[in-house]
């Protein structure tokens, strides 16, 4: 049982993590301060600093959480997918529309992580790097077993296709929200089913 106090303290991290992204997301790391973090989150600037020891570090933890949450509800769909005894592609098939349904949840994290993917020389790289790999590497495990099963062929490079996929997901779903928001979700996973089936060639 976790005592009052831990839940509390979760319960303000979590008030912080959601003032942090949206701030970032709209003015970008450096010209964001902890007084507006604080402000936002509705707390006093002391308890950014009680939980985190600088910017740097609450956004380090931010990536870290954020990415916590969405490997984790990839990982639940493939076990979900398998306990109904669907094969491994339709397991990869439930974690698109997971990832679809966590970055509509989340999208001002989804566009954040996203920028700063691409960012070089920052402070965090090496934690980004981390988070990102936990997140392909349930992908990978699920590709890896379809090989094993006889479901895809030995011949895919599974890293490069696990980085595919999940690419695939956060570019399509970003387009889908800032350019195409009157579609459904349902319509943007089914596209992307396709793909993952190869039936874009019309065979």
């Amino acid at each position: 049982m976790e005592s009052s106090g831990t839940t509390r303290r979760q319960a303000t991290r979590q008030k912080l993590y959601e003032a942090a992204v949206t701030l970032i997301a709209e003015k970008g790391f450096s010209a964001t301060t902890v007084d507006e973090i604080a402000e936002r989150a509705g707390v006093a600037k002391g308890t950014v600093y009680y939980n985190f020891k600088s910017k740097t570090e609450l956004f380090e933890e931010l990536l870290r959480h954020g990415v916590g949450l969405l490997t984790a509800s990839l990982r639940a769909a493939a076990e979900e997918s398998e306990e109904r005894g669907g094969t491994r592609v339709e397991a990869l098939d439930a974690m698109i529309r997971a990832g679809l349904a966590f970055i509509d949840r989340y999208p001002a994290f989804t566009q954040l992580y996203v920028a700063e993917l691409w960012r070089t020389n920052r402070a965090w790289q090496s934690t980004l790097l981390v988070v990102r790999q936990e997140a392909v590497a349930v992908v990978e495990d699920v590709l890896r077993e379809a090989v094993r099963s006889g479901e895809l062929s030995e011949e895919i490079d599974i890293p490069l296709t696990a980085a595919a996929l999940v690419g695939m997901v956060l570019v399509a779903a970003l387009d889908w929200q800032a350019f195409q928001p009157e579609r459904s979700i349902d319509e943007v996973h089914s596209a992307l089913s396709l793909l993952l089936h190869g039936r874009v060639s019309g065979h």
